[in-house]
């Protein structure tokens, strides 16, 4: 069953599951900035927030092969020919494709591979005062202190991947191309798209897989935060 876009004149682009990652995505990305500055227990939740980022995160990658059409990294990953080519003609007014453009899709893979790294090492980091990823238990002291230089390290690109992310949805913006509102409601005007331009299959069978990938992350979410609440390093 394809579900209907709100009006009539309007194509469906981003499917639910997308929607909510998106969101759930920013929100434990935020957070996990916050925490980590606020410090003391508030890193508790940093490392909540960080473990739930890398179960998003493998969502994302997973979805990216057999979600729906704008999802999938087939439909707009480009190669550097092209994007080079996006570039020149950026300023130029016409019908946009749908989905990620070339530009933006360089800022999906930067943000997902800075991102999953930080989150990886996270998970092997260790402080030595008050918190411990889930894994530092498991690996001696030199090797989580190398995932701990590498974390911290890692923080820089992960500030300067979001601070562009947010620079570049700013400039379209003010190109009078909003690029959140179609990514909280799913749909673009189709007059702003190309001809003929198909719409995103959100229909509840694309939905219960979502689920059905979602479920297991979130058990495995729910392990690893366990693993780290009982490290005994942590406040709790």
């Amino acid at each position: 069953m394809q579900t209907k876009s709100f009006t009539q004149s309007t194509t469906r682009i981003w499917d639910l599951p997308t929607r909510l990652f998106h969101l759930g995505f920013a929100c434990c990305v935020t957070g996990a900035i916050v925490t980590a500055k606020l410090g003391n227990t508030w890193m508790d939740w940093h490392v909540r927030l960080g473990i739930s980022a890398l179960a998003l995160l493998v969502f994302r990658i997973t979805w990216g092969f057999i979600g729906t059409r704008y999802a999938r990294f087939s439909q707009f990953v480009r190669g550097p020919l092209t994007v080079w080519q996006y570039i020149k003609t950026i300023s130029k007014p016409s019908l946009k494709k749908a989905g990620h453009n070339p530009l933006g899709a360089l800022s999906v893979l930067a943000m997902l591979a800075i991102i999953g790294a930080q989150a990886i090492t996270g998970l092997f980091a260790n402080d030595d005062i008050l918190t411990q990823g889930p894994f530092a238990q498991f690996v001696s002291d030199s090797t989580s202190s190398l995932m701990t230089g590498l974390h911290q390290f890692n923080e820089k690109l992960v500030y300067i991947t979001v601070g562009l992310h947010l620079i570049a949805v700013l400039i379209y913006s003010l190109k009078g191309e909003n690029l959140i509102r179609p990514m909280v409601h799913g749909d673009v005007a189709t007059h702003t798209l190309a001809p003929n331009t198909l719409p995103a299959m959100d229909s509840l069978g694309m939905r219960l897989i979502a689920i059905a990938i979602a479920l297991p992350l979130a058990i495995a979410a729910w392990w690893l935060m366990q693993l780290a609440a009982n490290a005994g390093s942590s406040f709790n």
